[in-house]
């Protein structure tokens, strides 16, 4: 199945095409800070399977492991790849044109999730 999505302004657009995606919510404070969210949803989709089909990501070396890349336009994350997992590209779940099509069923990194917050990976609503 295909899939795709991008930034707010429109400038930044990607596809993947990939069968059953896992999609996790991430507690860790890298994502807290880099979102100004409380957690990110992030779909964990095959490097391979991802492609840019508009523009050019601005990147953030956001620790010695992890890279973000983001509208340079509007701001807007799209994605992180991680040196040890460089099989997956995380794509945000809300950069997607059809977020609805994925619900999170993990929840990664709950020891820095900030009280009061809860997930649907959690098991709750």
């Amino acid at each position: 199945m295909r899939y795709e999505g991008g930034c707010f302004c429109g400038k930044l657009r990607y596809a993947f095409e990939a069968g059953d995606i896992p999609c996790a919510d991430c507690h860790c404070t890298l994502c807290r800070r880099t979102s100004g969210a409380p957690y990110v949803s992030w779909l964990v989709v095959p490097a391979e399977a991802f492609s840019y089909t508009a523009g050019s990501p601005k990147l953030l070396q956001s620790s010695d492991d992890g890279t973000r890349y983001f509208c340079e336009h509007c701001g807007t994350h799209v994605a992180c790849t991680i040196k040890t997992h460089p099989e997956v590209v995380d794509v945000t779940l809300g950069s997607m044109d059809r977020p609805d099509a994925f619900t999170p069923t993990i929840t990664v990194f709950e020891d820095t999730r900030l009280p009061g917050v809860v997930t649907h990976a959690m098991g709750k609503s």
